[in-house]
């Protein structure tokens, strides 16, 4: 059973059936996947793109240093495939030489977009220079961001916040600086670094840099969990498009109620539970098919729980999905689920749930 409670929805804006054009990529909609680091991989992004509605996918991102050294684990971040496609590989880091060789590397390994993290307030990346402390140095942030766009080959994006704190709100005079540079969009977390992913995002914030650029597209970023809450961001904003994270792990489906909603003015029918379980059995054997089955069941312990919520499995297969150890486990746990239905009512719309980091960011 689902529940159908009769919805009300907003008027979707003309603009979202308009094309969007990144530099020179065409954008299918104007609803991005964002970076999450851990969970948006290529198992998951090919997941999703299944379901339909989906823009743009980004993937986790990547030290610049650690790509040019060759090392696995960047590798692993940057995979694609032409089914994965427009994508933007994200890269991190604070030095010019490495940040250009870098991004002349994504593009070798399929990237469409190349994205410069300016946003992520983690301490490991921002002690480095990387992440959000590039936007407290303007100058400097400005000729990095310039040298990887004369050497990429491709549009260049930059992934940023609205500044360091409420009294450094950089974003719109940077944003002035890089489209300057030739940059082709902005995607905008509305907090700033101070925040973390406390309070509520600025929406005031995000129109002052929209209103800041000449031409450029600016997509906006946090807390789009619901169509009601995309529409008040495009309402509020005036972004271009929406760049959605955790409220796609909430709701896979969410892209293609989008993309149902900017066309007819409602999200289309609820994803049955047949299709909740489906979209659970794809990710994994996606999984499985790129990282081997020892490390794609560890890899998936961490995702069931944004599993769980959609598909009510019921405690004891939560807690074989939990622990994971093999495939067979997996698959013997899936059997169950399908023959036993959801052990309570599924939740109309995947009411979102979303966790977020706790405790001082400086910990992060």
């Amino acid at each position: 059973m689902i529940d159908t409670v009769p919805r009300i929805y907003p008027t979707p804006p003309a603009r979202l059936l308009e094309p969007l054009v990144i530099g020179d990529v065409l954008v299918p909609s104007r609803f991005f996947l964002a970076p999450l680091a851990g969970y948006t991989g290529l198992g998951y992004r090919l997941t999703i793109r299944g379901l339909g509605g989906l823009g743009l996918c980004t993937t986790d991102l990547v030290n610049a240093r650690s790509l040019i050294e060759n090392r696995a684990r960047s590798f692993e971040l940057a995979e694609t495939c032409p089914e994965d496609q427009p994508m933007a590989i994200q890269i991190y880091g604070s030095v010019i030489r490495e940040m250009t060789e870098a991004a002349k590397k994504a593009v070798d390994l399929g990237a469409t977009i190349i994205d410069i993290n300016m946003g992520c307030p983690v301490n490991k990346v921002v002690k480095t220079g990387g992440g959000s402390a590039l936007m407290c140095q303007a100058d400097a942030a400005t000729s990095l961001v310039a040298a990887v766009v004369e050497a990429a080959g491709v549009p260049v994006t930059v992934k940023m916040r609205l500044g360091w704190d409420d009294q450094t709100l950089s974003s719109p005079a940077l944003s002035r600086s890089f489209e300057n540079v030739g940059v082709a969009a902005i995607i905008l977390h509305g907090r700033t670094r101070a925040q973390g992913f406390k309070g509520e995002v600025q929406h005031d914030g995000i129109r002052a840099t929209v209103e800041a650029v000449n031409s450029i597209p600016i997509i906006g970023n946090g807390d789009v969990r619901t169509i009601h809450d995309a529409e008040r961001m495009l309402a509020d904003t005036g972004c271009a498009a929406i760049s959605i994270g955790r409220g796609a792990l909430s709701n896979p489906f969410l892209f293609r109620q989008l993309a149902h909603w900017a066309e007819h003015g409602d999200p289309g029918p609820e994803p049955s539970f047949e299709e909740r379980v489906d979209v659970m059995d794809q990710h994994f054997h996606a999984l499985v098919d790129r990282r081997g089955d020892r490390l794609a069941c560890l890899q998936f312990r961490k995702l069931v729980k944004w599993y769980n919520h959609a598909i009510r499995p019921g405690k004891e297969n939560y807690h074989k999905l939990i622990n994971l150890a093999s495939v067979q486990v997996f698959e013997d746990a899936v059997a169950q689920i399908r023959a036993n239905g959801p052990t309570s009512a599924l939740p109309g719309h995947l009411e979102p749930r979303v966790p977020v980091p706790s405790g001082p960011i400086d910990k992060w």
